[in-house]
């Protein structure tokens, strides 16, 4: 078969790279190597790679697997046809699967086979140059309906979402991490008058304080030093449709009172103007926290937990439903079976029962992920009870967690860990500074 393609090696250890460039040289036409990922985005734009063999681990020392995925990202985004295969070592195949779930096309495990290395570059290749001038544009699929399944405990929540998700009423989910309050915000947005208008998710907690007024109500060009063109807020994205404030607790207490008035009075006014500008939006709002607490602890507006609370709808834990743990296992099964091109179509009995046992203290995102990774792993048709690899089965301790690692802002956690570096690095016997 003849040589094609250009396959680019990035990893620090330079014998695996000249190693790599004998062994790979007589399967892809150009074969580039990296000891750095520094000059990635250069050699992107200039050479076009159409596969990258990217290492997990650059940093002496550091092994989180955290520079990997961060290059894995700015690879997709600065060249999306590129195909990445990440190297790992054995021990970082959890990484090695969070990474396929950031786009890399597949994973290889140091120290490496061969044929086996050779065999996924490949592959990765073959998706790059599949033809697809000749096929049409895809048809745009219809949002799934959500699963709602045979337990007592939803049955409720179903009733209750049907009769009020055709009215532009407010809701507020809640529930525990991991019960899917973003999908039952989207089920509410399918069931609605609006679902031909666009449905917009924030998260809340992602936002930076101060460019709240620009991520939700926009800005026009020179309204501050890097507004260099106009921008359109959340607000105004969402409008005919649905706004979802996703982790709506995380909202600072001093900027809820300008949410507040813009869900008052359905206008918004965006940064560097004086104009206020209508919004016709359905909110639907989420969190994991009691907002009654956080009002009684003067952590929450009263008013805007009113205003966003018009319909309460609460999503029972995994736990308290357990007759859906194995058709939900089941879908996800047959979800990632068919995703990752694996012939695992079943569980064993013993594998079944392990499922029905474990508490899921993760709730259905929890079982979404230990299925997803142990259809990535497995080999045969069944999935055995051992390829099911589970947490401890005790419940997060949280309140040990938020005392030892309290909750602090921005300039707490630079402060903090500069002290840290400076203690670290201190002659033994000197003495402490203070701040």
């Amino acid at each position: 078969m003849a040589k094609q393609g250009t396959l680019l090696v990035v990893d620090d250890n330079r014998n695996i790279l000249t190693s790599l460039q004998y062994l790979l040289s007589d399967y892809f036409e150009r074969v580039l190597t990296l000891p750095s990922p520094v000059s990635l985005p250069s050699v992107l734009q200039k050479e076009a790679p159409d596969v990258v063999l990217l290492d997990m681990n650059f940093s002496s020392g550091i092994n989180s697997g955290n520079e990997g995925l961060y290059w894995l990202r700015e690879v997709k985004r600065l060249r999306p046809q590129t195909q990445v295969v990440l190297f790992t070592a054995y021990a970082d195949i959890t990484l090695a699967v969070n990474g396929l779930k950031e786009g890399a096309a597949d994973f290889v495990v140091k120290p490496w086979d061969n044929a086996r290395l050779v065999q996924t570059l490949q592959e990765a290749y073959n998706k790059v140059c599949v033809p697809r001038k000749d096929k049409p544009a895809p048809e745009p699929v219809a949002q799934e309906a959500m699963y709602w399944g045979q337990s007592k405990a939803i049955q409720p929540l179903r009733t209750m979402v049907e009769r009020v998700a055709s009215t532009d009423a407010n809701i507020l989910i809640t529930g525990e991490n991991g019960t899917g309050k973003d999908m039952l915000a989207r089920e509410i947005h399918r069931l609605s008058d609006r679902r031909s208008g666009p449905m917009v998710v924030v998260d809340m907690g992602a936002i930076t304080e101060s460019l709240f007024e620009s991520e939700l109500f926009g800005h026009v060009k020179g309204s501050f030093t890097d507004a260099r063109t106009d921008r359109v807020g959340r607000f105004e994205a969402a409008n005919g449709g649905t706004l979802f404030l996703d982790e709506i607790a995380n909202l600072p207490y001093y900027l809820q009172a300008k949410l507040l008035t813009v869900l008052q009075q359905r206008c918004y006014i965006k940064v560097g103007t004086n104009t206020p500008q209508r919004t016709d939006i359905r909110l639907i709002c989420a969190t994991n926290r009691n907002l009654n607490e956080m009002v009684q602890k003067g952590e929450f507006r009263e008013d805007l937990l009113y205003r966003i609370n018009t319909i309460h709808l609460h999503l029972p834990a995994l736990r308290e439903r357990k007759e859906d743990i194995l058709p939900l296992a089941h879908r996800f099964l047959r979800l990632y079976a068919a995703k990752y091109g694996r012939a695992a179509c079943r569980f064993t009995p013993q594998a079944e029962q392990k499922l029905q046992q474990y508490p899921w203290w993760g709730n259905i995102r929890e079982l979404q992920h230990c299925v997803e990774k142990a259809v990535i792993l497995s080999e045969g048709a069944s999935l055995q009870a051992e390829q099911l690899q589970l947490a401890s089965s005790q419940p997060p301790v949280m309140e040990d967690m938020q005392e030892e690692h309290p909750i602090q802002t921005l300039d707490e956690m630079e402060r903090t860990l500069v002290l840290r570096a400076i203690e670290q690095s201190r002659p033994p016997g000197s003495t402490s500074c203070c701040w």
